[in-house]
């Protein structure tokens, strides 16, 4: 179960990435979308959505990472707040 959640947690802002990068390829041919009145607003905006999923999942497995030891030494918590949620 906790794998399900995991994977619908990792699927929503995979989908605003790639909804992001969609945005971006018309922007290049020239294909205008309904709510946006700009094509350069288009393209900042699918940049934007690109950035904001791109960032959670990152954010994300390296969560998860810290949780398992598996990551290097620089990114490593020193925070005490952190170490307390173990």
């Amino acid at each position: 179960m906790n794998r399900i959640v995991a994977l619908v947690i990792l699927l929503i802002p995979g989908i605003i990435a790639a909804l992001g990068v969609k945005l971006m390829r018309d922007m290049v041919f020239s294909i205008l979308h309904k709510p946006f009145p700009f094509l350069w607003l288009q393209s900042l905006t699918g940049l934007l959505m690109f950035l904001i999923g791109l960032g959670f999942i990152a954010g994300f497995i390296l969560h998860r990472d810290r949780k398992r030891n598996k990551v290097q030494s620089r990114f490593q918590s020193t925070n005490k707040k952190d170490e307390n949620m173990k």
